[in-house]
């Protein structure tokens, strides 16, 4: 499709800030032909500064991950970004082992590598995102003219954006053009852009949805409400292929720390909350406002079931968007089934008791 080489191009080009490239890997000598296994001193995540994030901000801050790499004495690497696409180029380039992602940067991941380089290991987030407006626009055609926000070309909340707006009758091509011309920048940006009136409006996740909203916009659409019963896929993990090959125990301790964080979103919400927005100040500098952070929480469900038929159902969007190649669906609109490898999430979750997730 004639846009996916531009975006092939733009992840390719990606710059990737501050990246800690820490803990290099080492060969060990071996006496056969197997290929001898790198070992390692750290596992490097990559997450964003968001609420859709929040079991990756929670087991960092809370020491979770932490506490299940250092009985395979390992340490933790953790990275933050602003959107997908730059995480997809971390990965390839092996700058990074593991990462929080959005479903459609995920998805381009595994179709650019033939489905060869990465796969989805658990859920973390369904739910909170949405276009935010300034006042006066009230429905999909007042937004001829104007100029919204996403995260990142080719993100999550980027396809989103350009699916509903096909949808509505409006175009927006991938250079800014169209009736309504699409502007990506970093979340934090976007909110600056909007309060000073440089852009209309954003496509964005929380707590991003309620900032934008404690500074004057309104919700024109939720995305929950374009989704049966209001669930879609938000947030997966995603871990490159042969560092699940090479280490599951590493992989392992990080989907612990993880299931340990969303047992703290569920047990202790305020506490939960807390660990979030210490987070958040140390990557981003400061804290949100608890009646912003309270808001957005109630939009956003943490769940380590990764919601399958809706990563489908994103992919399909990608693709009608001229974001991802119809080559990487399979004939029947789904994906193929190796993009996930939930064995090791499931031994986990057998271990506490609980059902394989399918």
């Amino acid at each position: 499709m004639k846009n996916n080489s531009r975006l092939g191009a733009s992840i390719a080009l990606a710059t990737v800030a501050a990246l800690a490239v820490a803990g290099c890997a080492t060969t060990s000598p071996t006496t056969n032909d197997s290929p001898a296994v790198p070992e390692i001193t750290t596992v490097r995540l990559g997450y964003f500064p968001n609420l859709t994030h929040a079991p990756g901000l929670i087991a960092t801050q809370k020491g979770l991950f932490k506490t299940e790499l250092k009985a395979l004495d390992l340490t933790l690497t953790p990275t933050a970004f602003n959107a997908g696409p730059d995480v997809v180029t971390a990965l390839f380039a092996d700058s990074l082992d593991c990462s929080y992602i959005g479903p459609n940067p995920a998805i381009n991941a595994y179709v650019q590598s033939e489905g060869a380089a990465v796969r989805i290991v658990a859920g973390s987030t369904s739910g909170g995102a949405a276009l935010v407006v300034r006042d006066g626009v009230n429905t999909a055609a007042d937004l001829a003219g104007l100029t919204i926000a996403t995260p990142q070309l080719g993100n999550t909340q980027d396809v989103a954006a350009r699916n509903w707006l096909t949808d509505q009758g409006l175009t927006a091509d991938v250079d800014g053009g169209g009736d309504v011309s699409i502007k990506p920048q970093s979340n934090s940006d976007a909110l600056a852009a909007f309060s000073s009136g440089d852009i209309d409006g954003a496509w964005v996740p929380e707590p991003w949805v309620s900032s934008f909203v404690a500074n004057g916009a309104h919700v024109l659409q939720n995305e929950a409400d374009l989704w049966p019963n209001g669930e879609f896929v938000t947030t997966v993990i995603l871990c490159r292929t042969d560092f699940i090959d090479q280490h599951p125990d590493a992989v392992t301790a990080l989907i612990k720390g993880h299931l340990a964080a969303l047992d703290l979103i569920a047990s202790d919400p305020a506490a939960a909350k807390d660990a979030v927005n210490l987070a958040l100040a140390g990557l981003t500098g400061s804290s949100i406002d608890p009646a912003i952070l309270d808001a957005a929480w109630e939009n956003v469900t943490f769940t380590a079931d990764p919601l399958k038929d809706t990563l489908v159902t994103s992919a399909e969007h990608a693709v009608s968007a001229g974001l991802l190649e119809q080559s990487g669906i399979d004939a029947a609109g789904g994906l193929p089934g190796t993009l996930y490898s939930l064995d090791l999430l499931n031994a986990v979750r057998a271990e506490r008791g609980e059902d394989a997730i399918q």
